[in-house]
């Protein structure tokens, strides 16, 4: 079965795109490549429950089992040292993207307390979006109860779009909720 908002923007998104920006090929159309969730943890430095907390939670809110990052250079200021685990972060690609997606824009996110909107200045120039997330309690797969510490953690789309301009527009098209500035 194909996912919802992948059927979405092959039958609607593609041809409403290719017909407003005027390309001269449907393949020109941008689409989304892939979907990076990091969540760092430098409290793992002190104490290695809070990374094995984040990595199970990352399975449970992507899916798939995450990747131990680890710190590159030694910052004696946060006490790091190059090679310490820090963090972990899982990439998501094709049906699992678009199913992660669908759960991030219609679940969570109006999940999150106090919320306008999402900001349309976290675009890189690339046609990339990054969102940042201040704890990974909006998710409904996370329980409460087994909860070791409240994380935050990063969600970057990237997206074939050549500058920011068509990727505002093809998220727009996706349905997320652009702060009205």
């Amino acid at each position: 079965m194909k996912p919802r908002l992948k059927e979405k923007y092959e039958r609607e998104i593609v041809p409403q795109m290719f017909k407003e920006l005027k390309y001269k090929s449907i393949m020109q159309v941008p689409k989304i490549n892939k979907i990076t969730v990091n969540m760092g943890v430098g409290s793992a430095i002190q104490n290695p429950k809070d990374l094995e907390g984040a990595t199970a939670d990352l399975v449970k809110i992507a899916g798939q089992k995450p990747v131990v990052t680890k710190a590159r250079k030694s910052i004696a200021s946060f006490k790091v040292r190059k090679g310490h685990s820090i963090g972990c972060m899982v990439t998501l690609r094709g049906d699992r993207m678009y199913e992660f997606l669908d759960r991030l824009l219609n679940i969570a996110i109006p999940r999150i307390r106090d919320f306008r909107g999402l900001s349309k200045k976290s675009f890189d120039s690339m046609g990339n979006y990054t969102i940042g997330i201040r704890e990974q309690t909006i998710f409904p797969e996370i329980d409460f109860d087994s909860l070791v510490s409240v994380k935050g953690m990063n969600i970057t789309i990237v997206s074939s779009a050549e500058n920011d301009d068509e990727a505002l527009i093809l998220l727009e098209k996706f349905g997320f909720p652009f702060r009205k500035q």
